[in-house]
């Protein structure tokens, strides 16, 4: 299906990236916890969301998986990926109007409705999530890849966090969740229309028999994770239960040292498992990959939770900033994180040619745990928008300079399906960090919490020991 591309084929090959990205920026640090907050009240609110985090993602994981396989053998008329990301886009429009209505609930009922409707609203998002992310390895020439993955950069991750800052942060700062909702299903429609204009030709008979050995490797790997999860998350509760009797300083520390153990044990035996039960015993013959695989979701997991808890980190910093005044600076903060992403990826793959990955890997891992700490131990908006910049600025050379070191150390005649497995880092991260650390910050303030998330940033690092990394002058040369 490859064929030459006009200059625009790349903006809509990518479009929709845009669209998936500004909906994961509004619902998951911005409406769900507002939600959340007002069904269950301030005592067990990062709990709750804890909870919903916890069961969306991992059911995002296997319909996305599930989405891709069946998109994959599409023979449908339209092409093989664009029905997938009309009808999920049609099912999160439905979504999104029922969590509108779901707002005018109460109690325990509004929040079932909004764990059941936000789960839903995963499955429509992966349905075109799924299908989104084959439309360059269909379209694209290998030779121009580059190019189509730097515009799916741009739109993926800056553009629609900055967006999200100057348009959606202010209607729901002002309690405006309709008017939230609506910019958002407005987004998503014109870039639904906009992917429609990707060059797909009525695809040939698939020929390929539909193996869904994959995707049941993926059910049980997914399943394991989610025990192991829910373990951790167990464990670290029942000892924050335990009847110890220790001055107030010492009890945060005891506590902070439990969660960080807690969802260390997480990510080690998680990723561990993970592996084991997709690849089998052929990963010993890997062993830099099990410990890149903990290095990302590590370093994910603080990441993804310092912006799904930003909002309540400064209901609890600022008294001002109650309820839904806390969403604006919270999106600003966004902006800021965006705008330091956009500076610091685009010189990310020269830096990581220059230097090496490994190195690169490890000063984003430092930086963001800087920019954390400036956050929490200057209490003024302007520190949070400061240290922003810092942990914006490793994300930045993080997802290039990681990603590319993933790519040097996999086999290469397996490569997608190792690569594969970094799709559970990306969820689980949002499921570790939430589901362990939502108690955490419920008994003991969002100050420890986000304590907690610097020091994983730091601990990522350690992970880097069991990389191997492959350097130019490692590599045979021809003749």
């Amino acid at each position: 299906m490859k064929q030459d591309l006009r200059w625009y084929d790349y903006i809509t090959l990518n479009i929709y990236w845009f669209a998936l990205t500004t909906r994961s920026q509004v619902l998951s640090p911005l409406i769900v916890p507002l939600l959340v907050q007002r069904f269950v009240g301030e005592e067990a609110k990062g709990t709750y969301v804890g909870q919903i985090r916890l069961w969306s993602l991992m059911v995002a994981v296997l319909i996305q998986a599930l989405m891709g396989l069946l998109s994959d053998h599409s023979t449908l008329r339209w092409g093989r990926r664009r029905p997938f990301i009309v009808a999920g886009t049609l099912g999160e429009l439905v979504m999104f109007t029922l969590i509108g209505f779901s707002a005018g609930l109460e109690g325990m009922t509004g929040y079932w409705a909004l764990f059941a409707l936000y789960t839903l609203s995963m499955v429509s998002a992966n349905t075109a999530h799924g299908a989104t992310q084959g439309l360059i390895p269909d379209l694209v020439p290998e030779d121009k890849r580059g190019r189509a993955s730097g515009v799916k950069a741009l739109l993926e991750l800056p553009v629609p966090l900055i967006f999200v800052s100057f348009v959606v942060g202010d209607l729901v700062s002002a309690g405006n969740l309709w008017g939230a909702l609506f910019a958002l299903m407005a987004v998503l429609v014109i870039c639904m229309v906009a992917a429609l204009f990707v060059p797909e030709r009525p695809p040939e008979k698939s020929s390929s028999r539909l193996d869904w050995e994959p995707f049941v490797r993926l059910v049980l790997m997914t399943a394991a994770f989610t025990v192991i999860i829910l373990g951790s998350g167990t464990l670290v509760k029942a000892a924050m239960r335990l009847p110890l009797d220790l001055p107030p300083l010492i009890h945060g520390l005891v506590t902070g040292l439990t969660g960080l153990i807690g969802v260390g044990i997480a990510v080690g035996m998680g990723v561990w498992v993970s592996v084991r039960i997709s690849v089998g015993r052929e990963i010993r013959e890997y062993p830099s990959f099990t410990w890149w695989v903990v290095n990302r979701l590590a370093f994910l997991v603080a990441s993804t939770n310092l912006a799904i808890f930003m909002l309540y980190f400064l209901q609890e910093r600022f008294p001002d900033l109650q309820a839904e005044k806390a969403a604006g600076p919270a999106s600003r903060a966004i902006m800021f994180v965006g705008i330091a992403v956009l500076l610091t990826a685009l010189p990310s793959g020269w830096l990581a040619d220059r230097f090496g990955k490994k190195p690169l890997v490890a000063l984003s891992g430092i930086l963001a745990a800087i920019g954390t700490f400036i956050v929490i131990l200057i209490p003024s908006l302007n520190a949070t928008y400061v240290g922003g910049c810092f942990v914006g600025a490793a994300i930045g050379l993080f997802y290039s300079a990681n990603w590319a070191l993933g790519t040097d150390i996999v086999p290469r005649e397996r490569a997608g399906h190792y690569l594969g497995i970094s799709n559970l880092a990306g969820a689980g991260a949002g499921a570790v960090g939430a589901y362990i650390g939502g108690p955490i910050a419920d008994q003991s303030g969002y100050v420890l919490l986000f304590t907690i998330y610097g020091l994983l940033f730091l601990l990522s690092i350690l992970a880097l020991g069991g990389v191997q990394e492959k350097r130019a002058r490692d590599v045979p040369q021809a003749g």
